[in-house]
């Protein structure tokens, strides 16, 4: 997948790249993030690195995980980092922290409503996923307000500090968007 940039009224989504290390490794320092993602605890300046320098290209070079800095439209703070994971053909998982200092602004929100209608039209998505610990109520209230339906309770589904956790997953179509899908869909008959 040839790296491309995105904007919102307020954000821009870039690719993320070595010149994010410092902002990436500092947000990260925020217990909230290292308590609910998966990041490593603790966060230390190599993994920054290694997250900016290797992980976070290298899934854009092998087409399996386009991971974007979500910055203030002019580019100076990064307020988000957010992706979408390849997980099998037509399905991806969209995933996210926000830093500390930019919550409750509606970035994760918009970063995300334009990053699944991105994964739609043009990473041949036609199932996004979103899953979270049971209790990160921030999460969900992003992936609610995006528009994701909450299917339920995934146990045991993680691994995540030495524990297994149970999982919130929810799915947004296409059609949740008004878009076209990749393959027809034949939803379920009750």
């Amino acid at each position: 997948m040839e790296a491309i940039t995105l904007t919102t009224e307020r954000l821009l989504l870039r690719p993320v790249g070595p010149q994010d290390a410092d902002a990436a490794y500092a947000a990260c320092q925020d217990p909230d993030i290292q308590r609910w993602t998966t990041v490593p605890s603790p966060y230390l300046r190599e993994h920054a690195e290694a997250f900016t320098s290797s992980y976070g290209p290298d899934g854009w070079r092998h087409d399996t995980d386009y991971t974007f800095a979500v910055l203030t439209a002019d580019g100076s703070v990064l307020v988000a980092m957010m992706s979408v994971t390849r997980r099998g053909p037509g399905c991806a998982e969209l995933g996210f922290w926000a830093a500390k200092e930019h919550r409750g602004r509606g970035y994760a929100v918009e970063a995300a409503a334009r990053l699944s209608r991105w994964a739609f039209e043009a990473a041949a998505v036609d199932r996004l996923e979103w899953r979270a610990e049971v209790g990160n109520e921030a999460s969900r209230a992003v992936a609610l307000k995006v528009g994701f339906t909450l299917e339920g309770i995934l146990r045991s589904a993680a691994v995540h500090q030495g524990s297994r956790r149970d999982h919130w997953v929810g799915s947004l179509l296409p059609a949740d968007l008004g878009l076209p899908g990749v393959l027809p869909y034949l939803p379920a008959r009750a």
